[in-house]
């Protein structure tokens, strides 16, 4: 029963977002609005991590599975791809890369950052 009441705080969440889609005239996926007011309502506390931990943990373990149904949605648009795919390898590539290392960036960042703190603290 417990995961049940997380989904629906998270489904909940995720239809905020979808509302703010339709309500801001920016070209921002709903998906986006919703994790960035998961992100606040976790940071600031409003919602505590234990609401959704479990949930969370649980979507995260089954991710790859997500990407099933976009993969099919690709296969099935093969006609429209085929003319333009190696535009489209090398743009994934370049994108892969380039989130790779922003992303170990500021990973290495926050940890310079965790570790400088601690050692204020001590």
């Amino acid at each position: 029963m417990k995961i049940i009441g997380q989904l629906f705080i998270i489904l909940l969440i995720s239809f905020a977002g979808e509302l703010l889609n339709t309500l801001l005239p920016l070209p921002i996926p709903a998906s986006i609005y919703g994790i960035i007011l998961l992100f606040c309502l976790l940071e600031f506390k409003i919602l505590p991590l234990k609401a959704v931990k479990e949930t969370g943990d649980f979507l995260v373990s089954i991710m790859q599975l997500m990407f099933i149904p976009a993969a099919v949605g690709l296969l099935e648009a093969w006609d429209v791809i085929r003319p333009n795919w190696p535009a489209y390898i090398l743009i994934t590539l370049i994108s892969t890369f380039a989130v790779l290392f922003i992303s170990g960036r500021v990973t290495q960042a926050v940890i310079r950052r965790v570790k400088a703190k601690e050692g204020r603290h001590e």
